[in-house]
């Protein structure tokens, strides 16, 4: 079930089981493999240019409420629990579970089984976590969020045509 106040750009592929919350978007590019397990995509969060989500044997995906995951991030078989940023070029890989109001950094890799507690600040590869979030942080977050759902209601797909946009 995707809401009907989705928002999905041109080139971006939803294949599978995929369920995308209200007011979510995902962006050009963006690809959600939901050919094996389900993905849920919660509301108002987005799924930016170029991201690859893919759900493998016996582990869904979970992109709960007021998450961003930042252009070209890998998700793979993973939980991101509400209110999370996802940095730029990081990779989360089978049964990682980001706690809520935490910020993975750019280009951090997560690996397989790794759980993180709330409020986490995960940097590095091997990712780990440097420190707990400051409450100014954690509101950034959510703000970051509810920006990209204005942006995507602003957005006239830059003069190409919705039907670009697919779902196979």
């Amino acid at each position: 079930m995707i809401h009907e106040t989705v928002k999905i750009f041109p080139g971006a592929k939803l294949i599978g089981k995929v369920k995308i919350g209200q007011n979510s978007s995902i962006w050009y590019n963006a690809v959600l493999r939901g050919d094996i397990e389900e993905i849920k995509v919660g509301k108002f969060s987005n799924v930016q240019d170029n991201c690859v989500v893919h759900a493998s044997k016996n582990h869904p995906i979970l992109i709960d409420d007021y998450v961003s995951v930042g252009h070209a991030a890998v998700l793979h078989g993973c939980t991101i629990h509400a209110n999370c940023i996802i940095g730029m070029n990081s990779t989360i890989l089978n049964q990682v579970e980001i706690g809520k109001n935490s910020i993975v950094g750019a280009g951090a890799v997560v690996t397989e089984g790794k759980k993180f507690p709330a409020r986490s600040l995960i940097l590095g590869i091997p990712a780990k976590q440097v420190r707990e979030l400051k409450e100014e942080e954690i509101k950034s977050i959510k703000d970051n969020a509810l920006r990209y759902v204005e942006l995507a209601k602003k957005s006239d797909y830059h003069g190409q045509s919705k039907k670009n946009c697919r779902r196979t």
